[in-house]
């Protein structure tokens, strides 16, 4: 097959990347050259920039094109627009955010977040706008390449080369040891997808010319389970220390990122709780945690942008313990 990636270099992309030529497939990456250009020296590079220069992709031919780095709908639709009698099919990397409603877990027929009067050409800097965005994305693929547009919806994509730090905290953190603050009950689950798996996936859909949309997250991980396997591999005496959402929310603490993957807001608990079956019956499979856990320790890195801070943490457990909040 060939293949080409729109970007191909930085998380995702690059997953898709390295799965596509382990398989022995011929990969051309269409970028402007500036997150680790030294990549893949065995894969074609034509340089430009999508929301620009699109010279690059004229008179060429693909079999089919992974799209991982749209977010604006004008730049998704001139890309589509551009390689619509140049590739046979169009996989979108989309996102559960997508969904109108994360009340509770949507499936792929769910209804879609509508823009309302948010800008349709930037994402805004608390990404109100994203998932919205990220549908009309869709609409965009879907109106140029028709049934031969694939739509994939991942959840949180963790592993190797994370940018987020979000998953990546939690092992990193057990590995420091000591008591630490997670989000009760122990049995709740969280989702989440590898990088590699999500990456290999979207290969296989493009080798069996599968259309339709899919959400794309592995089946809810209880957090007793993610604390446990990364105490497993890092050999932490790490005790976890199980506060309620009430206790979480009464000393502020900010979800989803301050407390990474915690959710507790009743309007986005779905997130944590989408249908992932249809992918599923599609072959989407996971490797065991312990190996997530391992790719988060060795080649992904926290971020200041996720987490709680020692000090933060500290007063957390103390005022935890000053109520004798024991579950």
């Amino acid at each position: 097959m060939k293949l080409l990636v729109l970007g191909g270099t930085k998380f995702l992309g690059r997953a898709a990347v390295e799965a596509a030529l382990d398989r022995g497939h011929e990969v051309t990456l269409f970028n402007r050259g500036e997150t680790n250009p030294g990549l893949f020296p065995e894969a074609e590079k034509l340089r430009g920039d999508r929301t620009g220069d699109l010279s690059s992709l004229a008179g060429r031919r693909w079999d089919a094109v992974i799209d991982p780095s749209g977010y604006v709908p004008h730049v998704v639709r001139r890309s589509s627009e551009a390689l619509r009698r140049s590739a046979g099919r169009y996989l979108f990397v989309s996102s559960i955010s997508v969904y109108a409603d994360l009340s509770s877990g949507p499936d792929e027929d769910s209804p879609r977040a509508d823009l309302g009067d948010m800008p349709a050409d930037e994402l805004l800097s608390a990404y109100e706008n994203y998932g919205p965005l990220k549908a009309l994305c869709e609409d965009a693929a879907w109106d140029v390449f028709g049934d031969r547009a694939t739509v994939v919806r991942p959840g949180l994509i963790v592993g190797p080369h994370d940018p987020t730090g979000r998953f990546t905290y939690w092992p990193h953190r057990v590995a420091r040891g000591g008591e630490l603050v997670v989000p009760a009950p122990p049995e709740r689950t969280v989702q989440f997808v590898d990088v590699r798996d999500l990456g290999r996936w979207l290969v296989e859909l493009l080798e069996r010319d599968e259309d339709g949309a899919f959400n794309a997250t592995r089946s809810g991980v209880p957090w007793s389970e993610v604390i446990e396997t990364a105490r497993s591999v890092t050999g932490s005496d790490a005790e976890p220390v199980w506060v309620t959402d009430e206790f979480l929310r009464d000393h502020e603490v900010g979800e989803w990122m301050e407390l990474p993957m915690w959710l507790s807001d009743p309007d986005w608990v779905g997130m944590n709780q989408a249908d992932v079956s249809r992918a599923e019956a599609a072959g989407l499979v996971h490797r065991p945690l312990e190996e997530t856990v391992r790719g988060a320790l060795d080649d992904a890195e926290t971020t200041d942008d996720a987490g709680l801070k020692p000090d933060r943490e500290r007063e957390l457990l103390e005022a935890w313990h000053r109520g004798g909040g024991d579950l």
